[in-house]
């Protein structure tokens, strides 16, 4: 009985383990890859406004984030400021703060992909499309609440809770160009809700698959009960991602 008793807990044991040293190295692995983006402006205090969290794809060039991370247009200098990344991990300040482009954008996913200036950074690998499913375990990685932490990635670890339908609304008529439109009109499409805790300055950042680290998805909002700032102490523990099929659209070929 002992005997069985003891090869009961061992395997166990070796069930566990391997998915936490998963995601650790899952961690150390994407870290690099996780940029915070924003505006920067030589005149302003902070000279670097943070806007929101992004991650690096295909070329080590290119960075994918939400589109309302952005701001309303996006900027090409002048009062604005212009449109940059921080690359936390950079040895040097010339590395860590990089000029970045707006190259596509998709609205009626809540997504958009920037150049950035400078050598190539270490690429995040995307999921199949058809990995994603209802109970897979998967870290989520951004700057939750932005520079008041500093700008070092955090990760929260959660489960894929459901697969629903959506229709993201865009944020009011002005926006309703005819691409929009055609979208609503073609219906909604299936977006992840998330059992994991993820507030303000988390959107645009990757949704990982916990035991390989490719992205799955890409959050894109928080269920706030109450202000905002009731988000930062009273966390509802529900999150919302799309899907990373959208973004290998938008990368496709670049």
């Amino acid at each position: 009985m002992r005997a069985w008793l003891l090869v009961f807990f061992t395997a166990l044991l070796l069930d566990v383990q391997p998915a936490v040293a998963g995601l650790e190295e899952v961690i150390v692995a994407a870290k690099p890859s996780v940029v915070a983006v924003g505006t920067y402006k030589s005149t302003d205090s902070p000279r670097f406004g943070f806007r929101g969290s992004g991650f690096v794809v295909a070329s080590g060039n290119l960075v994918v984030t939400n589109a309302h991370v952005l701001p309303d247009a996006a900027p090409a200098g002048g009062s604005a400021g212009t449109l940059a990344v921080i690359v936390p991990g950079a040895a040097d300040d010339a590395g860590r703060l990089r000029a970045a482009t707006l190259v596509d954008i998709d609205r009626a996913h809540d997504l958009a992909v920037l150049r950035i200036d400078g050598a190539p950074l270490p690429a995040l690998a995307l999921a199949n499309d058809v990995s994603a499913r209802e109970g897979m375990e998967v870290a989520i990685m951004g700057f939750p609440i932005g520079g008041a932490l500093g700008f070092t990635p955090v990760t929260h670890r959660g489960i894929v809770a459901a697969i629903t339908a959506i229709a993201l609304p865009v944020p009011g008529a002005d926006n309703l160009s005819a691409q929009a439109i055609r979208r609503l009109r073609s219906g909604s499409f299936d977006i992840y809700q998330l059992d994991a805790t993820a507030y303000p300055g988390n959107s645009g950042g990757p949704v990982l698959d916990a035991q390989t680290g490719k992205v799955v998805a890409v959050i894109n909002m928080v269920l706030v009960r109450g202000s905002k700032e009731s988000a930062i102490k009273y966390p509802s523990g529900i999150s919302y991602a799309i899907p990373v099929r959208f973004v290998a659209e938008l990368v496709k070929d670049r």
